[in-house]
């Protein structure tokens, strides 16, 4: 029996910990569990690559696999044990000096190359847990069965057992006291299903009263083409939560990267990461990969398995180099062939797909004038006649425009003649649909309107009528000059609408700043929203484009408008004005400021203390 001794020490490090997640758990609790995780999964990887060791130099046997024994009331030993290759008792002693290289670094910073370089790596994980690690191993290269004893204290020995022992390796640790919740049997069972469920070997647990529990199943998403379609969709429920809309499977093959990508059933929230769930070589690198897919796949959670694609030195994401732009690339088109496919094959399905993932497609075809073709059509935008598809729009109408923004959009729909129909640009991607459009429906023409091109729209009163107008802009603007606003008069088709709040993009941006520069308290920031805004209306006076104020247009076609031309008490005109100012306000959903929440109170109280005022000189008997 040879047995080598060494007091050579490594420095212990503190382990480095995973960003992730894990419930609720405290903060000493969550690093206790990712400790654990961390030995599980290098201790799973160095048995599985010793078990493809030795199916390479002797063949494969089916009945080997991986066995691991928990903590329990009954014993107080963690083990876990592999039918693999083994060890001799000289690979045992460069084991030791990979143990020593490695210590002067992060563990999980050295690259995997072999399975002897990646069993020193496991092995330093499992100081994480324990303050000694027994490790037993007999190769099946033919020699006597070796013992190494590690200590946290950088001590450890070497020796050759007398005996026979089973082909394969042992590794036996100790936990500290608390560490040994981690490695019992339920945490055991839960990270063995987590890391290893597909692992192409035999994965068992011992279980406390007796017998023993395997992990390991066939998994759907390898080889999606030749699944059962059940299968795959019931994994998708176990992935999602819910049922996906659909499951179309990927393949790879020059990067050896299978899976399957599954439609989501509802459209995800803005600013949602692509948290997808990533095996390489069938074990489980993350269920948190965000850098899989292009950016506008948000529609989708793939699940799949490589032996090509690279991990990160944590072992917790991938490495973005050119064999990853190379799988999402193939992934996304893909991706786009089974939207093209929906398209010609299933509409009615496509049809409910749109309406799930509008925001994505309108992402995709913007960029991909082919799918454009087949899938704008099936896109449905907000229009001054209405929600409704493309297709629909574009059928009925050859002349369309487009809003560039919600504000605009709000202060034409009210005005728009219903045979020249406006786009609502301001939600994301709509403008660049809009424009699109010619593109894809021939005759079609698509032109932006403003709010003042569509004010020149408007029918001016009639002559007999226009010295009362001009009375009731003067009188009316007065009133409001303290708002910024003047007052225009139009006939508008529609009686119901007394007045409408106008204002062009630059007005709007300008109102903001007043705003904002109103409710600061003074100091600098007040001081450069004025120059902001000052810049601002010199920008456009060199330009020779008017800084004009926000603009009410009252409706000539309206009774109370009518009235008001004809109205001589200046208290009540100059309050209802302000009524009609703050509800036209409110009609194009334009925030009120401090000073439009006060007009519209003071002019409230003010109309109801003259009415009770009036009421009060009637005659007793008399009532309004």
């Amino acid at each position: 029996m040879r047995e080598f001794t060494s007091e050579r020490r490594f420095p212990r490090r503190s382990p480095v910990l995973s960003s992730e997640s894990h419930g609720g758990r405290r903060p000493s609790e969550q690093a206790h569990l990712l400790q654990s995780s961390r030995v599980f999964r290098e201790l799973l990887q160095n048995g599985r690559d010793a078990l493809a060791a030795r199916a390479e130099f002797e063949g494969a046997v089916a009945s080997r696999g991986i066995r691991i024994t928990p903590l329990s009331e009954h014993n107080d030993t963690f083990r876990f044990q592999d039918d693999g290759i083994g060890l001799t008792a000289d690979e045992m002693t460069e084991l030791l000096s990979t143990v020593g290289r490695s210590s002067k670094r992060d563990i999980f910073d050295l690259p995997r190359s072999d399975y002897l370089g990646q069993f020193g790596i496991g092995l330093l994980s499992c100081f994480m847990v324990a303050d000694q690690i027994v490790i037993q191993s007999r190769s099946a290269r033919g020699s006597a069965p070796v013992e190494w004893i590690g200590n946290s204290d950088g001590t450890f020995s070497v020796r050759e057992l007398e005996g026979d022992l089973p082909i394969g390796t042992t590794v036996s640790l100790t936990p500290r006291f608390d560490q040994h919740d981690l490695l019992g049997t339920t945490t055991v069972l839960a990270l063995a299903t987590t890391f290893a469920e597909f692992l192409p070997v035999g994965v068992r647990v011992d279980l406390p009263g007796g017998g023993s529990e395997t992990v390991t199943h066939a998994a759907p998403f390898i080889d999606p083409h030749t699944a059962s379609p059940v299968e795959v969709l019931a994994y998708g429920r176990q992935v999602l939560g819910a049922e996906p809309f659909a499951a179309i499977p990927l393949s790879v093959p020059g990067t050896n990267t299978t899976g399957v990508a599954y439609v989501l059933p509802s459209s995800p929230p803005p600013g949602a990461r692509q948290a997808n769930r990533v095996y390489l070589g069938r074990m489980l690198l993350s269920e948190n990969v965000d850098a899989l897919l292009p950016d506008w796949a948000f529609f989708v959670r793939v699940v799949l398995n490589s032996t090509a694609l690279t991990p990160t030195a944590s072992r917790e994401s991938l490495v973005d180099d050119d064999i990853l732009e190379h799988t999402r690339s193939a992934i996304g088109t893909t991706l786009r062939q089974w939207v093209l496919q929906l398209a010609a094959r299933n509409p009615g399905q496509l049809s409910d797909f749109v309406n799930l993932h509008s925001l994505a497609l309108k992402s995709l075809v913007i960029h991909d004038e082919e799918l454009a073709t087949f899938i704008t059509p099936w896109l449905s935008v907000e229009t001054t006649l209405g929600r409704m598809t493309i297709e629909t729009l574009t059928r009925d109408h050859k002349a369309l425009r487009y809003a560039e923004t919600v504000d605009e959009f709000r202060q034409i729909a009210s005005i728009a003649s219903a045979d020249r129909p406006v786009i609502n640009g301001g939600y994301v991607y709509d403008t660049e649909i809009a424009r699109l459009l010619p593109s894809i429906v021939d005759g079609l023409t698509v032109d932006r309107v403003s709010v003042l091109d569509e004010l020149d729209f408007l029918e001016v009163p009639p002559l007999d009528a226009r010295t009362a107008v001009a009375r009731l802009e003067d009188r009316a603007s007065a009133v409001l000059i303290d708002a910024n606003c003047s007052v225009i008069v139009r006939s508008m088709p529609s009686a119901d609408v007394t007045g409408l709040y106008l204002a062009d993009p630059e007005v709007l941006r300008s109102i903001d700043r007043r705003s904002a520069r109103e409710v600061s308290k003074p100091g600098l920031w007040q001081n450069v929203l004025g120059k902001i805004d000052a810049f601002a209306e010199e920008r456009l006076a060199s330009d020779g484009i008017s800084t004009s104020l926000a603009r009410l247009c009252l409706n000539w076609n309206n009774p109370v408008v009518v009235t008001l031309s004809t109205l001589r008490d200046d208290a009540v005109f100059s309050r209802t004005i302000q009524l009609l100012y703050v509800q036209a306000l409110l009609t194009s959903q334009r925030p009120l400021g401090v000073r439009d929440r006060a007009m519209m109170t003071n002019s409230l109280s003010d109309l109801i203390a003259m009415s009770v005022k009036l009421g009060d000189d009637l005659p007793e008997g008399t009532s309004l």
